[in-house]
C-alpha cells in the first residue's frame, strides 16, 4: 500500500464536467488504482482465492484485438471476483516468444551489416537480451491502457530465472521418467529460420497450384531399365508399363521409395509386387498396396515419399521402406538429388518438369487448389523434414489430462470443446521440443566424449569435458508450465501453495490443442493437479462482416486507436457483450459507438442523480418502504431481479448476457422511465422527495457496482461522484474508497415486488400507447392534448397514477379523465386498446381537423394510384410471364403491402 499522502483519494475534478472525457479520466485512475496496491490479493479478503494467469503476450507484440477480448474478459472475471470479497490474482507475464524475438534481432543484425552466424551466439544472446529490455514494456504498458488489474508485482518472463529453474526441473523429470527422448522423424521445418516449427506456428493458405500427371515405366521381361542418360530424351525408350502418378509437389520425386494403390483398385492388381523406375535417378522402387491411398483421386496410383510427407511417413513404416531426405536445410536439394543437387528446391522443380516433359513422361498438368502450409515468421513454404530431435513421449501425459476433464475436475466452456480436446489427446503423437534457435531456454543436456548423455539438477555443474545441447527448447514447453511455474514451483513458495490449482484459464478457442492441452498434460503430470479448474474459450474477433481481420482485406481494426477515440470502456463493453463463449464475435464499428453513447448516457443520469442528492449521502442509506410510490416499488423490483440474473449469467460464464441486460435496466428502465418519473416526484412533498432521492442513489449505486467489471473507469469515476464522502457497502470499510472494493450486489429475492412489476408496467404501457398515438398524428411535441381512460376494474391503480400518465404522456392534467365504464364511445377520437383498457384521444385536441383531412386526401388519392398501377402491372401476362418468379413475387408483396396502407389511410379518414 502507498504511503504517499495523494494516493488514498483519486484527485477526480470537484465538479462534473458537462460530458464524459475519457480522456481525462483514464490514465489518471488506473495511476491511482496501482498507487494503492489494489490489484494485489488481500491478506484480508473474506472469500477463497480466485486466480488466473495471464495468457503471456510475446514480448514482441503490439497490442491487438485478440489481446483486448483476453484481456476484457479475464478482468471481468478478476474485478468481479474482488469485489465479492474472493482473494483475487492476476498473475501477468510476458514470453520470450524464440523464432519471433530471434527473428527481429536478426533483421537488426542484418541492418547493421552483420549477422546471427557473424557475431557468434553469446554475443547474439548479449543483444537479444539488450532488445529485451528495451521492448519488453511496450506489451503490458498498453494492456494497461486496457484497464487490466493485474498484480504487476508478480510480473514474470518465461526466461526469468525461477521459470528457467522449472523449465529445467520438469525438461529432468521427463527425461529421468523416460519420457523425453531424441530419435528422427518428420518436423514442420522453416528453410528461413532453419528450424523445426510448432503447429500452431504453420499458417495455411488455400493456394491455386498446378498437379502435374507423371508416368513411371515400370520393369518388365522386355525392359530392366534406362539404357540412355537422363536429358537424352531417350531414358524411357524400350519402356513398354507405365504406372501415372499424380504430384502438386514433383521434386520430391528424387525421395520417392515407393508407387502405392488401393487394395480394391482393380486397374492395378497386376502390377502389384513388379518394381517401377523412378525418373531421373534410376532407382526401382515396389509398387504396393495400401489403405490409405483414395482410388478416386488422380489416376488412383501415387508416389510415397516417407521422408518427405506426413501420411507418406506413414505408409513407409507400415512397409518398412527406406526414408531418403534429398534436403539440406535451407531447402536446397542435397546429394540424394542427382542431377539437381545445389538447386533450390522450386528451381529443382521446374527443371525435374523440363526434363520430364524431355523424356515424354509428363502426361498432363491440371489446375488445383489446395491448402499450403506457411511459416508464419518466415513467410516461406513450409517443408516437411526427416530430422533428428528431442521428443516428448506424450501418451501417459495425455492420459492424466483426459482423465481430469472426463472425471469433471477440469471444466471446458464451452462444453461442446470437450470433444476437441478428447479428439485431440486421443489421437495426440510425441511432441517435438527441440528448436535449432539461440533465444530460448537451452536444451539442458551434456555430452560426454564417450558420447553419453546426461541431464544434471538445476544447482549442479556439468561434468568436467562435457558440451551442451546446441538447440532450445520450444516455446510451448515453457508456456505449458506457465500456471505453476509462475507461483513459485518446483519450490513450495506461499504463493504456490495458496494459489494453485489456478481458478480458470481463458483463452482462445484457436489454441485449445497448443496451449491448454499441453498446460493439462504438464501440469497433471508435474504438480499431481489439474492447473486449473475451469477452461473459458472465447472466439475470434472478426469484422463487421465476418470475415478474418487482414492487411489484405485493410479491416484491420487497431485497439488503440479505438480507445483514443471512444475510450476504454466502449471497446471492452462492445467486446463483453457482442459474442457469447466459443463464438466469433463481428466487431460492428456502430456497436463501439453505440457503447460510447451509453457511457455518456451514465454520465449524464448521474449528473442528474448527484444535483438532487444534496451534500448528505447518509441519508440516502435509509426509508420507509411504506413511503416508497407505486414507480418506486417497480423499480426497486426490477433492479434486485436484475441483480438475480446478472449473478445467474455471471456464474454461468454467460458474461456478454449479463452485461447487456445491465446496459438494458440502465438505458431502458433506469433512465427512460425511473428518473423521468423522479423529476416529477421530487417536485412532491419533502418526504416523496427524501425517498426519491433514497431510491435514485441505491439503484444507480447498484448499478454503477453491476457494470464496473465491464467499464471500470467511468464506473469508478462515477461511483466516486455518488458516494461522495458518505457509507457504501464495502468488503474492506479501512480501505481507501475504490469501486473496486465495494461490495458486488447480491440477489434478494425477497425485494422482489411482482405486483409493483405488473401495476407499473400497465402504466408504463398506457403512457406509451399515447406517446405512439401522438408520434401517428404527428402531434407538436410541445402540445398537451386531451385523453379518456376507460380502467375497468384497474381504473384505481390509473386514477393514483393520473399525474404520472398525465405529466409523462403530455396530457393535461385538467383533461384526464378515468373512469370504469364507458356508455358511448367518443367520435372523432384515435382509439387506443390496451387488454381491457381503453383511452380515447379526442382528435380535435390533436389536430387541425381541416388540415388533415386536407393532407390524407392528398395522401389516399397517391396510395389509390399507386395500388392501382401495382394491379395493373401484376394483370399484364408481358409482366408476369417474362419477368423472374422472384421479381414477380417481390411486385406482389409490394402490392399487398400498398394495399394494407391504403386501408389504414382510409380508417384514419373515416375517424375524421
Amino acid at each position: 500500500m502507498s504511503t504517499d499522502p495523494q494516493a488514498a483519494a483519486p484527485q477526480r475534478p470537484a465538479e462534473m464536467a458537462k460530458a464524459y472525457e475519457h480522456q481525462q479520466v483514464e490514465q489518471r485512475l488506473y495511476a491511482w488504482w496501482e498507487r494503492n496496491d489494489f490489484f494485489a490479493p488481500r491478506a484480508d479478503a473474506p472469500g477463497p482465492p480466485f486466480v488466473i494467469a495471464i495468457p503471456p503476450p510475446n514480448i514482441t507484440g503490439e497490442l491487438h484485438l485478440g489481446h483486448a477480448m483476453f484481456v476484457t474478459i479475464e478482468d471481468l472475471m478478476i474485478r468481479w471476483r474482488r469485489m465479492q470479497g474472493y482473494k483475487t490474482l492476476w498473475v501477468p507475464g510476458t514470453d520470450h516468444a524464440g523464432i519471433a524475438t530471434q527473428t527481429q534481432v536478426e533483421r537488426l543484425l542484418i541492418s547493421e551489416g552483420t549477422s546471427r552466424q557473424a557475431v557468434g551466439r553469446e554475443e547474439f544472446l548479449r543483444r537479444t537480451w539488450a532488445w529485451k529490455e528495451k521492448y519488453d514494456g511496450e506489451i503490458t504498458r498498453q494492456l494497461r491502457r486496457l484497464g487490466a488489474s493485474c498484480d504487476w508485482a508478480r510480473e514474470r518472463f518465461t526466461l526469468d530465472a525461477g521459470l528457467s529453474r522449472a523449465v529445467h526441473t520438469a525438461f529432468k523429470r521427463l527425461y529421468d521418467d523416460g519420457l523425453i527422448y531424441r530419435g528422427t522423424y518428420l518436423v514442420n521445418w522453416s528453410p528461413q529460420l532453419q528450424t523445426a516449427v510448432s503447429d500452431l506456428e504453420v499458417e495455411y493458405e488455400q493456394r491455386n497450384v498446378s498437379i502435374w500427371y507423371v508416368r513411371y515405366p515400370v520393369v518388365d521381361t522386355a525392359w530392366r531399365g534406362p539404357q540412355h542418360p537422363w536429358g537424352s530424351g531417350r531414358w524411357a525408350e524400350g519402356a513398354t508399363s507405365w504406372i501415372t502418378v499424380a504430384t502438386t509437389r514433383p521434386e520430391t520425386i528424387l525421395g520417392d521409395t515407393a508407387v502405392a494403390v488401393a487394395p480394391d483398385d482393380e486397374r492395378y492388381t497386376a502390377m502389384l509386387g513388379r518394381q517401377a523406375v523412378l525418373p531421373a535417378l534410376a532407382r526401382h522402387i515396389p509398387i504396393i498396396a495400401d489403405e490409405y491411398v483414395d482410388k478416386e483421386f488422380g489416376t488412383g496410383a501415387v508416389k510415397i515419399t516417407p521422408a518427405h510427407d506426413k501420411n507418406d511417413y506413414e505408409v513407409g513404416k507400415r512397409h518398412r521402406l527406406p526414408l531418403i531426405n534429398i534436403m539440406n536445410k535451407d531447402a536446397t536439394i542435397n546429394s540424394e538429388g542427382g542431377p539437381y543437387a545445389g538447386m533450390d528446391r522450386f528451381a529443382a522443380r521446374s527443371e525435374i518438369l523440363a526434363d520430364l516433359e524431355r523424356e515424354g513422361l509428363l502426361v498432363k498438368t491440371e489446375p488445383h487448389t489446395m491448402s499450403v502450409g506457411i511459416s508464419q515468421r518466415g513467410g516461406e513454404v513450409i517443408e516437411p523434414l526427416l530430422s533428428e530431435q528431442w521428443f516428448v513421449r506424450t501418451r501417459p501425459l495425455a492420459d492424466l489430462a483426459l482423465a481430469a476433464v472426463r472425471e469433471g475436475r477440469t471444466r471446458i466452456i464451452p462444453e461442446r470443446f470437450e470433444k476437441v480436446y478428447f479428439h485431440w489427446l486421443e489421437n495426440i503423437e510425441d511432441w517435438c521440443i527441440s528448436r535449432q534457435l539461440w533465444w530460448g531456454h537451452r536444451i539442458p543436456v551434456w555430452y560426454l566424449p564417450d558420447g553419453s548423455r546426461v541431464v544434471p539438477e538445476p544447482d549442479e555443474a556439468p561434468p568436467a569435458g562435457a558440451t551442451q545441447d546446441p538447440d532450445v527448447l520450444d516455446t510451448w514447453f515453457s508456456s505449458g508450465l506457465w500456471p505453476f511455474s509462475t507461483l513459485g514451483w518446483p519450490e513450495s513458495t506461499p504463493d504456490l501453495r495458496e494459489f494453485y490449482p489456478t481458478s480458470v484459464m481463458e483463452t482462445g478457442y484457436d489454441i485449445l490443442f497448443f496451449w491448454v492441452a499441453r498446460m493439462m498434460m504438464m501440469g497433471c503430470y508435474l504438480t499431481g493437479e489439474p492447473p486449473f479448474h475451469t477452461v473459458y474459450l472465447h472466439g475470434l474477433v472478426r469484422d463487421e462482416h465476418g470475415r478474418k481481420m487482414s492487411k489484405s482485406y485493410g479491416n484491420v481494426v487497431n485497439p488503440l486507436e479505438v480507445m483514443d477515440r471512444h475510450g476504454t470502456d466502449a471497446l471492452r463493453f462492445t467486446l463483453a457483450t457482442s459474442g457469447t463463449p466459443g463464438q466469433d464475435l463481428n466487431l460492428n464499428p456502430q456497436r463501439i459507438e453505440a457503447a460510447r453513447n451509453f457511457a455518456n448516457k451514465l454520465w449524464n443520469i448521474t449528473r442528474f442523480v448527484i444535483g438532487k442528492l444534496g451534500e448528505d449521502r447518509e441519508s440516502a442509506f435509509s426509508f420507509s418502504p411504506l413511503a416508497l410510490s407505486l414507480a418506486d416499488r417497480w423499480i426497486l423490483s426490477r433492479y434486485s431481479r436484475l441483480v438475480g440474473d446478472v449473478d445467474r449469467l455471471m456464474e454461468g460464464y454467460n458474461f456478454g448476457e449479463a452485461g447487456r441486460q445491465i446496459h438494458d435496466f440502465l438505458w431502458g428502465e433506469f433512465a427512460d422511465w425511473y428518473v423521468e418519473v423522479a423529476k416529477v416526484q421530487l417536485e412532491g412533498d419533502e418526504e416523496t422527495g427524501q425517498v426519491t432521492r433514497a431510491v435514485l442513489y441505491t439503484v444507480l449505486e447498484g448499478s454503477l457496482c453491476l457494470l464496473h467489471p465491464f467499464m471500470p473507469f467511468v464506473t469508478e469515476e462515477l461511483w466516486q461522484y455518488v458516494t461522495g464522502d458518505g457509507s457504501t457497502m464495502s468488503n474492506y470499510p479501512d480501505a481507501p474508497r475504490t469501486i473496486m472494493l465495494a461490495a458486488y450486489p447480491e440477489a434478494e429475492p425477497t425485494a422482489l415486488d411482482e405486483a409493483a412489476e405488473r401495476d407499473w408496467e400497465l402504466v408504463r404501457e398506457l403512457i406509451v400507447a399515447i406517446r405512439n398515438a401522438r408520434t401517428e398524428y404527428k402531434v407538436e411535441a410541445a402540445r398537451w392534448v386531451t385523453a379518456m381512460v376507460v380502467g375497468g376494474e384497474r381504473s384505481g391503480l390509473l386514477r393514483a397514477q393520473a399525474p404520472l400518465i398525465a405529466r409523462l404522456g403530455r396530457v393535461k392534467a385538467d383533461a384526464l379523465t378515468i373512469v370504469e365504464t364507458l356508455e358511448r364511445k367518443p367520435q372523432h377520437a384515435a382509439a387506443i386498446v390496451l387488454g381491457a383498457i381503453e383511452c380515447y384521444l379526442p382528435l380535435a385536441g390533436l389536430i387541425d381537423l381541416e388540415a388533415e383531412r386536407a393532407r390524407l386526401g392528398k395522401e389516399l388519392a397517391a396510395a389509390e394510384a399507386d395500388v392501382a398501377r401495382r394491379e395493373a402491372k401484376l394483370a399484364n401476362p408481358s409482366f408476369t410471364d417474362r419477368a423472374p418468379a422472384a421479381v414477380v413475387q417481390r411486385e406482389r408483396e409490394s402490392l399487398e403491402t400498398a394495399r394494407a396502407a391504403l386501408e389504414k389511410l382510409r380508417t384514419r379518414l373515416a375517424e375524421l
